[in-house]
């Protein structure tokens, strides 16, 4: 595979990164370029680790995964969508709480998220094993190319939470469910 190539395979494999990140971006007051570049960090980090990982599997653990992996993205989605909802309708918070709250960053749900969108990138890994790709450029572009959407996308999900913020959260969750849904469904054949 040539670098155009995996430039695009980076790409599509970061569009779920790159969504979730605008909402993350959505609930800060302010960018909040230490929380950017954790989440970049995480999202293209994971986005590389995976295909590595599916690479060394190789062909005879494919069919294990491809079975589930559908069901896991669409479960952890589910869960921080619906989180993010029930929150933003539940929680009345003054815009002081709600300052202190963008300072801090959940590590255990950026951890879940970035699980839940690089999972298609493990079965990536898998096809370069076939495919006999050298794997440490292919995860090197992948993983920039993530990182650099990812952290464009809170820039980009910042500019239109600090207007909207509640109503902004509420859509991110939602997005985050569609997102999963869109996941099970493509995998069982709906979509």
């Amino acid at each position: 595979m040539g670098i155009i190539e995996l430039f695009l395979t980076g790409v599509g494999l970061s569009m779920d990164a790159f969504a979730v990140a605008i909402c993350k971006g959505l609930g800060m007051k302010k960018v909040n370029h230490a929380h950017a570049f954790l989440i970049a960090l995480f999202f293209g980090g994971f986005q590389a680790m995976m295909p590595l990982i599916g690479w060394a599997m190789g062909k005879g653990f494919a069919k294990y995964i491809e079975s589930i992996d559908h069901w896991i993205a669409f479960c952890l989605l589910l869960f921080i969508g619906g989180k993010m909802v029930i929150e933003a309708i539940i929680d009345k918070k003054t815009e002081e709480e709600v300052i202190k709250k963008d300072d801090i960053l959940d590590i255990k749900e950026l951890f879940l998220l970035a699980i839940a969108t690089s999972i298609d990138a493990l079965a990536v890994g898998i096809g370069f094993s076939f495919l006999g790709v050298n794997i440490f450029p292919a995860i090197t572009v992948i993983g920039l190319t993530t990182f650099v959407i990812s952290y464009s996308g809170v820039a980009i999900g910042n500019v239109f939470g600090m207007k909207f913020e509640r109503g902004a959260t509420i859509i991110g969750g939602v997005i985050l469910i569609m997102l999963g849904c869109k996941i099970l469904f493509e995998h069982l054949g709906i979509l």
